[in-house]
C-alpha cells in the first residue's frame, strides 16, 4: 500500500528529527521501534542509539530508501506492517501516517513498552485530549486517556514536511499508565458507537446488562475510569 494514500507526508527537517530522538531519551539498553520509516531520515539517527533497532515499512520504495541509509548498521527493517505483529520494544519513536492514527493508539494501548515519542495530526491529538462530555469525546480518547500519560511537547510547522500537509502537527510524548488489552479496546469502541445514548440503553444493546445503573446518564459523559470498569475484564457479557 502506498504511503501517501495513508496520508504520509515525510519529516525533512533535521532539527525537528534531532529534537524528537532528544526527547525519547534512548539509553545503551533500549530496545529502540520506529513505524513507518519512510525516506530513512528519522532512522539515520535512532539506529546504534539503543541495544538494538527495528523499523517497519509497508511501501517498497520506503523500504528499499531506508535500507540504503542504514547499509552497513546493525538495524534491522522490516517489510511490512507493525500493527499485524507485536515486536518487543522500550521506546517508540514515529512519525506516523496520519490516517493509522486510531489504529496506533489501539495497538500501542496493548503494548508493553517505556514511552513513546509520536508526530501525530493536531485535530486527533485535540480528540485524544477530550474530556467527557466534550463535543470531541470518543472512544479513542477514553483509551488513550486510560492507557497514556500524553503531553504536547511543540507543534511542527507545515514546511517540516515533504510534501507539506494541509493539516497541523504536534509532537506528543506517551507514557504508559495501564494496558488495555485488544478485547477491552474492541468494547470500548462498541460502547461510544452510541456515544449519546443514556448509558443503561446502551448496555442493554450491547448485551452488558450487569453493567447496568447509571440512570440517565449518557455514554459520552463517563470518565475514562467508568468506561474501563464497564468495559474491562469484566465488562463483557
Amino acid at each position: 500500500m502506498k504511503r501517501q494514500r495513508l496520508g504520509q507526508h515525510y519529516l525533512n527537517d533535521p532539527e525537528v528529527v534531532r529534537r524528537m530522538v532528544s526527547l525519547a531519551e534512548i539509553g545503551p539498553s533500549d530496545r529502540v521501534l520506529e513505524i513507518g520509516t519512510g525516506r530513512g531520515e528519522l532512522t539515520r539517527e535512532l539506529v546504534g542509539l539503543g541495544a538494538g533497532f527495528d523499523g517497519y515499512e509497508v511501501d517498497r520504495g520506503n523500504y528499499e530508501a531506508t535500507m540504503d541509509a542504514v547499509r552497513g548498521t546493525q538495524a534491522r527493517v522490516h517489510l511490512g506492517d507493525a500493527f499485524e505483529h507485536r515486536p518487543r520494544f522500550d521506546v517508540l519513536v514515529s512519525s506516523l501516517p496520519y490516517s493509522e492514527s486510531a489504529r496506533f493508539v489501539r495497538w500501542l494501548s496493548a503494548s508493553d513498552f517505556r514511552r513513546a515519542v509520536v508526530l501525530l495530526q493536531e485535530d486527533f491529538v485535540r480528540k485524544m485530549l477530550a474530556p467527557p462530555g466534550a463535543r470531541d469525546y470518543r472512544g479513542i480518547s477514553a483509551l488513550a486517556q486510560l492507557a497514556f500519560d500524553a503531553q504536547v511537547m511543540w507543534r511542527v510547522k507545515r514546511e517540516s514536511f515533504t510534501p507539506q500537509p494541509k493539516v497541523s502537527s504536534v509532537v506528543v510524548r506517551l507514557l504508559p499508565k495501564l494496558r488495555v488489552p485488544e478485547a477491552e479496546a474492541a468494547r470500548i469502541t462498541r460502547l461510544f458507537s452510541l456515544r449519546r445514548r443514556r448509558v443503561d440503553s446502551a448496555l442493554a444493546e450491547l448485551g452488558m446488562t450487569q453493567k447496568r445503573g447509571r440512570g440517565t446518564r449518557r455514554v459520552n459523559s463517563l470518565t475514562p475510569e467508568e468506561v474501563h470498569e464497564i468495559c474491562g475484564p469484566h465488562g463483557s457479557p
